[in-house]
């Protein structure tokens, strides 16, 4: 008997579950499912599966869905399909074409820089892969960075969607520009299109900055490295992630902007690229020498780029860097939390005037009254650059997945970016906080009434950050390297010296600086060819042997440095 008690025990608490469960109701057949595969979040897929249900039937007369695949961020994704058509391709290889597989064939039909002298059976592999209509089961790839979007164009797993052909008029440069700020908004075969932008700034808790003695609203990256926020500022880990990486190298490329600039009014009579050259020169050390400083203000490099606005918000962090994104979503997310209304939200009467009037006056993002949270893309120090959507090879519901495409494309597509919700055309619960890529949407004034960041216009930059590839695109990696060499590897002494310099009397406070500025080890010149040959080496001891020597290099400075900025 107690023993069937015990087993009766156990059903109840399996079986209670479902039988507790409220019902729900069957998913609704249509016409068309398509299934899309995308790092983007849960607000931006509930809105995208209802307006472009509304939007494609109101066209077609016919009904749609939206198979979601999350998975992870890019880099899964990245993994999983190749490894989805790695399969499918050999399936089609082994039985389809009658073709012996090998490890050089796997390695080279996805191979987008093929050698002129490879084997002629992987020649042969490349040339079937490209002509086949192998799937993955998946139609459209949503969401993510240009890098990503290239690499899978490489490999030859995106195929044209035909959207140029049936909208020209969308990729000129009054809708969609080819490129912008030294960014492609678009594949030049079509492959991939930007559908919104992205870039970076500072999140920043207005309650925190006071507490601190910050007596103003952040507006320049340089303010991440006034002395005030040591211990405030959350970064995270450039060899981590992307995109607090990428703001990085924006940070990088604005100072070199800016030593471009001056020299042209300096120095008329060098050519251009000596004009070139030094500034690039010139420029990463003044960049790297701030980076260098907000790191030392950093309370922590964490792996993660969304804890920074998680923490800025809590208050644990005065300030962080982040995506434009991350930041405007978690303001969004406290002023849900809190019910407070900044001067967007309250309408497009009189009242709504006078409110937005009052936004203006109190800085950027809303009243500084009425909101903790504030968020700023420094003028000039970001580039906007573009989150992209494609069709993937053998699309099993192709027609469908081309009418996705051109629905996020489309002006009803683009509204649900940045309209609040409730508005006409906008989204129906989630303010999405992102900016659009079409250039028109900018021109239309009536619909600021309606918009989340009605101030906002990435086209509207006095001096726009041109990115220029030549300058760090080869050194990406390098760059984070050299940054994790100085701040996060040595932050421990890279805050003490930045404490005591900041607390000693000149001239010893500037002689410190000096010393612990010192970047001779990891200047341009170095960074660009022994730090990039070290790193590249198969020899992978190789790089643990540079990080050392690169380490004892800037710990003794730093202890030099707080030496000097001590002693007495």
């Amino acid at each position: 008997m107690k023993r069937a008690f015990i087993v009766l025990a156990l059903l109840v608490v399996v079986a209670l579950p479902f039988v507790l469960r409220p019902k729900r109701t069957s998913a609704a057949r249509t016409d068309a499912t398509i299934v899309i595969i995308t790092p983007h979040n849960e607000a931006i897929r509930y809105e995208y599966s209802r307006g472009f249900a509304k939007w494609y039937q109101s066209r077609t007369g016919r009904t749609v869905s939206i198979d979601w695949r999350v998975i992870g961020g890019t880099s899964e994704i990245a993994r999983f399909l190749e490894g989805e058509y790695s399969t499918a391709f050999e399936n089609y290889w082994r039985r389809g074409l009658g073709k012996p597989w090998s490890a050089d064939v796997e390695a080279g039909f996805s191979n987008g820089r093929l050698p002129a002298d490879a084997p002629a059976i992987v020649r042969e592999a490349r040339a079937a892969f490209l002509a086949s209509n192998v799937t993955c089961g998946i139609d459209v790839f949503f969401g993510g960075g240009t890098y990503d979007f290239d690499r899978q164009a490489r490999a030859g797993r995106l195929v044209d969607s035909g959207l140029r052909r049936l909208r020209p008029e969308w990729f000129t440069d009054q809708t969609i520009p080819r490129r912008y700020g030294g960014e492609d908004y678009w594949h030049a075969d079509g492959l991939w299109i930007g559908t919104v932008l992205s870039t970076y700034g500072i999140l920043f808790n207005r309650d925190a900055l006071r507490r601190v003695g910050f007596d103003r609203e952040p507006a320049a990256w340089s303010d991440l490295a006034d002395p005030r926020l040591i211990g405030e500022v959350g970064l995270a880990d450039p060899t981590k992630s992307g995109s607090v990486a990428k703001a990085f190298e924006n940070i990088l490329q604005q100072q070199m902007q800016g030593q471009l600039h001056a020299l042209e009014n300096a120095e008329p009579g060098m050519t251009t690229e000596e004009r070139e050259r030094r500034a690039a020169r010139e420029g990463w050390i003044a960049g790297m020498r701030l980076l260098q400083r907000i790191g030392a203000n950093a309370r922590y490099f964490t792996d993660s780029s969304q804890k920074p606005p998680i923490d800025v918000a809590a208050g644990n962090c005065a300030a962080g860097l982040c995506i434009d994104f991350y930041g405007r979503q978690q303001q969004e997310a406290v002023r849900r939390r809190s019910g407070s209304r900044s001067a967007k939200d309250v309408g497009t009467g009189d009242h709504g005037r006078d409110a937005r009037a009052t936004t203006e006056k109190n800085g950027r993002g809303g009243s500084a009254t009425a909101e903790r949270l504030g968020y700023v893309s420094p003028e000039g120090g970001s580039v906007a650059s573009v989150d992209p959507v494609a069709l993937l090879r053998g699309a099993p519901n192709r027609e469908a997945a081309i009418a996705f495409i051109e629905y996020t494309l489309s002006m009803e597509g683009q509204m649900r970016w940045n309209f609040r919700p409730g508005t006409p055309g906008g989204p129906e619960r989630f303010a999405l906080r992102r900016l659009p890529v079409r250039r028109d949407f900018y021109a239309h004034e009536e619909w600021k009434a309606w918009r989340s960041d009605p101030e906002e216009s990435p086209f509207a930059q006095r001096d726009p950050l041109i990115y220029r590839e030549a300058w760090t695109g080869n050194i990406f990696r390098e760059m984070a390297f050299v940054v994790r060499i100085l701040c996060q590897d040595t932050h421990r002494e890279l805050t003490d010296a930045w404490r005591a310099i900041n607390a000693a009397p000149e001239p010893a406070k500037t002689r410190a600086l000096a010393v612990m500025q010192d970047l001779s080890a990891v200047d341009y010149e170095r960074t660009t060819g022994e730090i990039r040959r070290r790193l590249g080496s198969r020899d992978k001891v190789d790089e643990v042997r540079l990080a050392r020597e690169l380490g004892d290099f800037v710990r003794a400075n730093y202890a030099r440095a707080k030496a000097i900025a001590t002693e007495r």
